[in-house]
């Protein structure tokens, strides 16, 4: 038998969980599913046991920034609920999740039927309902929304909503090789650094963002170009590359890391058409969402996904 629901939700990202939200009160069954196995996405944050001691790395967004006023007083009630803090090294009005980035994932998933570790393969329209095949399972609602990366969404949408899946194939995206590393001694930098034209576009001092603590752990994050010309590279080249460029970009002396490990953001940073809306097809009942359809931010995911959840109720 199929799991139904009134509301199907592909991705549990920021955009995915924020339409969730917003459609929540009016009572409609939502189920949302994603592959991950748990909270995080680009949001991720990678738990390490270092020496014996437990190390966090934000891997993927490193903050976020609120501008819109109906986000901002989302972030001030993550702020109030010790879910996110201020985070004055990446600049004015920045915040990061604690005691990780996903942590603000986490709490917009809270009360949600979330299935983590489903991974949505097929799509197909019978009579008045969806059915999203996964694996073994199959899952079904009369509205369907989409918010996973352009790449995917257009390989997903294909033959259900090509007219979307043609606007998701124009998206490209930017990959991003992330390294995280800890080291015995503190490195001699202030706690973030940026550069628009070296190998290394960010790093920052992961150990020193609120709620972390713990031994010394940086993230190191790749420019677009140097990601790209080690697109294919296994791992354990990429880590000691990169960790080598960011000595050298530096200007500081290598330091042997205590852990060292890489992960490639495939679809890191979408070409966003900056303030374009969600895509909802009332007639089909189906819709799409994400930064990629309106400002490669986390704010911009989850603006997304609210318009996307207000397109939908007015059609149902």
């Amino acid at each position: 038998m199929d799991d139904t629901a009134d509301i199907l939700i592909i991705g549990g990202g920021i955009a995915g969980l924020s339409a969730a939200r917003a459609l929540a009160p009016a009572g409609h069954r939502i189920l949302v599913l994603d592959k991950g196995r748990g909270p995080g996405g680009r949001m991720a944050t990678r738990r390490v046991e270092v020496g014996g001691a437990t190390l966090r790395f934000d891997h993927g967004a490193q903050y976020l920034t609120a501008r819109d006023p109906s986000f901002r007083a989302v972030v001030a009630a993550w702020e109030r609920d010790g879910v996110a803090a201020r985070w004055p090294a990446a600049g004015a009005d920045t915040w990061v999740g604690t005691p990780g980035m996903n942590a603000c994932v986490r709490a917009m998933a809270d009360g949600l039927d979330v299935r983590w570790g489903v991974r949505a393969e097929r799509l197909r329209r019978e009579g008045a309902l969806w059915r999203v095949e996964a694996g073994e399972a199959v899952f079904a609602a009369p509205t369907l929304l989409v918010a996973v990366p352009a790449e995917q969404a257009a390989v997903l949408l294909a033959d259900a909503a090509p007219h979307f899946a043609a606007r998701a194939a124009s998206i490209r995206s930017a990959t991003c090789w992330a390294v995280m590393a800890s080291f015995a001694e503190v490195v001699p930098l202030p706690d973030t650094f940026r550069s628009d034209t070296g190998p290394v576009s960010w790093a920052a001092r992961n150990s020193a963002k609120p709620g972390r603590g713990g031994p010394e752990a940086w993230v190191i994050h790749a420019s677009p170009d140097r990601s790209r010309a080690l697109i294919d590279q296994p791992k354990e080249a990429v880590a000691a590359a990169l960790l080598g460029d960011f000595f050298a970009a530096a200007g500081i002396a290598p330091a042997a890391p205590l852990h060292c490990e890489a992960h490639r953001w495939l679809y890191a940073l979408p070409e966003a058409r900056q303030g374009e809306g969600p895509l909802f097809d009332p007639a089909l009942g189906i819709g799409i969402a994400g930064d990629w359809l309106h400002s490669p931010r986390v704010e911009g995911a989850w603006l997304s996904g609210r318009a996307l959840a207000q397109a939908t109720a007015c059609a149902l």
